[in-house]
């Protein structure tokens, strides 16, 4: 009864917290998607703790709780939080290392600061241990348990970094306000726009022009993520069906590039989604 009610939990707060994953879980095999929940709804956690603060301070310490959770310290009052319950079931079951989701943490410290992201470099490392982590993770325990979890690595990687450019993108405006720069601060300064100025929000044509660069690199990464799925074994090929939300995303974003700073909200509706969900699971 209590496992049952964890997962409900699990699922619900999922699709309080992000919409797009839990849908994208529902794509996924009913015999692992509480344990993809799981992992889901521990990723979006993480990626909410600044906006639950109103200091660094109570995030980190928030952040360090999960870390004492992975590390099994304070067994009982972890077990009594249903997402870390049923991650600690999740990663159990199917034997997944821990390192991983630890480095997943750390890269969060980021979001409870206000430093902008320096380079491109920082920020695809940023997205891959934030997002491209989960995906690997979603194709190891929807895989062959004896296949090596490096055959994955590289659909997980770029699809990682295209849909954290996405995703910062979507938020632009809103992150500006909040005082952070997501998108990597260097391909601004190329363009002549400094930090100062993205945040005073001046929209401006050498900014625009920025932002259509970080796009470009967006769609370049999910260019090699759908070529990389091709070659992975069919029953892998749905840990990645959020490229078909992605690839969506982007075209909506090709159309919003009069003022970057207005909120694009969720960047298409919730039944486009859906169907480019459809269709990626029919073809694949």
């Amino acid at each position: 009864m209590q496992t049952s009610t964890n997962q409900r939990h699990v699922a619900e707060e999922l699709n309080k917290i992000s919409r797009d994953d839990y849908l994208a879980t529902l794509f996924m095999p009913e015999d692992v998607r509480p344990d993809v929940q799981a992992l889901a709804a521990f990723a979006a956690e993480l990626r909410v703790v600044r906006q639950r603060v109103s200091e660094p301070t109570p995030g980190e310490i928030r952040l360090q709780w999960w870390h004492d959770a992975l590390e099994g310290k304070g067994h009982g009052a972890v077990r009594a939080n249903p997402i870390a319950d049923r991650l600690l079931v999740a990663i159990e079951k199917h034997r997944l290392p821990t390192v991983p989701l630890k480095r997943m943490i750390a890269a969060h410290r980021f979001d409870l600061y206000d430093d902008p992201m320096p380079d491109v470099n920082q920020f695809e490392g940023y997205a891959g241990e934030t997002r491209a982590c989960i995906f690997q993770y979603f194709a190891m325990m929807l895989g062959d348990k004896s296949a090596d979890p490096a055959i994955y690595a590289e659909a997980a990687g770029h699809l990682g970094v295209a849909t954290t450019y996405t995703q910062h993108l979507l938020a632009f405006g809103y992150n500006s306000a909040k005082g952070q720069i997501y998108l990597p601060l260097s391909v601004f300064k190329s363009f002549g726009i400094d930090d100062k100025s993205i945040l005073a929000g001046q929209n401006t044509e050498p900014l625009r022009q920025a932002i259509g660069a970080h796009g470009e690199a967006a769609n370049a990464h999910l260019a090699l993520a759908q070529n990389a799925i091709k070659l992975l074994p069919k029953p892998v090929r749905i840990a990645f069906v959020q490229s078909a939300v992605c690839a969506l995303q982007l075209r909506f974003l090709r159309t919003q590039k009069e003022n970057p700073f207005v909120a694009a909200g969720a960047g298409r509706s919730e039944m486009r989604k859906m169907i480019s969900m459809f269709a990626y699971a029919a073809k694949n």
